[in-house]
């Protein structure tokens, strides 16, 4: 079968060719460059697989997405236009876990701001003082594996753990020590919230205008979900008034942010607009317009002394991708050989 991997690095491919014996196996570096005559995709989480994507490529009946979310994909065009979707449940929750408590050791003992401290000048023990996590109180939304991970993790901390999730089992609680509560509850008592829900129709925004005024003044924000669930002009303004302390981010709406400077991806969009007089025109309108808005908000935002941002590596740990490259051969095998992968759903 014909295979294309996209977004993929060197070390990757030798796996994943080696995983794979017997078929056409092609690295390509964006879904751009996938093939009219590709049987089965293995994207990763940069790209939006699309009804447009589907119906430009009608050979395709398996997608093996190498990532648990898969909020990047069109799920109802893939039901509609028969192609079955597969993705890897468990591979980070570990990792993810302890990426979670690495942002929040650095935000709760002000690593950024002591790091930027000026050399060779007055150094202030008081202006880069910390706090301890013993005694604070940790409100976890979403309580999947990833959370209840961050919720054992909180234990060896000595937190208290509020958490909320759709889906509250009462054994889990007991055995894991936390409470589950409405999220108003939630966001009333928690001095530190980390965000591990799905990003879904009811998520998008999760934390917005109103609900992070429900939260203490001065909460610290963890986010190595997906970068949706806040709304970016909000959070910007909770940090500018003092509502939130603190921000570690993982993920942001718009992740270029976290390996470009804001102004390179602005003429680099700028070059690509003028190139098509389609585009051109789309870019005086409103929605180009509030891409360029949010482009700077999260600029602004990632620039600040009380934010400490990573792109996008929760996951990426020697132990997580190895479990990752070995689910999606097993799950691109299982397909070819006609025995059931991890399905979504």
């Amino acid at each position: 079968m014909i295979i294309y991997f996209v977004e993929t690095e060197p070390g990757d491919e030798e796996i994943y060719a080696r995983g794979l014996p017997g078929h056409d196996v092609r690295f390509v570096p964006s879904l751009a460059e996938v093939g009219d005559d590709a049987e089965i995709l293995a994207p990763f989480i940069g790209g939006k697989v699309t009804g447009e994507f589907l119906t430009a490529h009608p050979r395709l009946r398996f997608i093996a997405t190498r990532s648990t979310a898969t909020d990047h994909l069109d799920l109802p065009a893939c039901r509609e236009r028969g192609v079955t979707v597969a993705h890897v449940p468990f591979h980070a929750e570990t990792t993810v876990a302890e990426h979670t408590f690495a942002l929040l050791l650095a935000l709760s003992r002000r690593l950024r701001e002591v790091m930027l401290a000026p050399k060779g000048g007055r150094f202030s023990y008081e202006a880069t003082r910390g706090f301890e996590l013993a005694g604070k109180t940790l409100g976890i939304i979403g309580m999947g594996h990833i959370g209840q991970r961050v919720a054992r993790l909180a234990q060896a901390f000595e937190m208290h753990v509020l958490a909320h999730d759709v889906e509250q089992p009462a054994e889990v609680a007991a055995a894991l020590g936390f409470t589950f509560v409405p999220l108003d509850e939630l966001l009333a008592h928690a001095e530190i919230i980390s965000l591990h829900a799905p990003l879904t129709p009811g998520t998008y925004h999760l934390l917005n205008r109103d609900t992070l005024a429900k939260c203490q003044p001065g909460v610290l924000i963890i986010n190595t979900a997906r970068g949706s669930l806040i709304d970016t002009a909000a959070l910007r303004e909770a940090l500018d008034s003092g509502q939130v302390g603190g921000a570690g981010l993982d993920v942001l709406e718009d992740e270029r942010l976290m390996r470009a400077p804001a102004a390179k991806i602005i003429a680099a969009d700028i070059v690509a607009h003028l190139r098509s007089d389609a585009l051109a025109g789309e870019a005086r309108d409103a929605d180009r317009v509030r891409q360029l808005e949010d482009l700077m908000l999260g600029d602004a935002i990632l620039a600040r002394s009380n934010v400490v941002c990573t792109p996008h590596v929760a996951f990426n740990s020697l132990e997580a991708v190895e479990r990752l490259q070995q689910m999606t051969v097993e799950n691109i095998a299982a397909f070819a050989a006609g025995r059931r992968p991890h399905l979504v759903g």
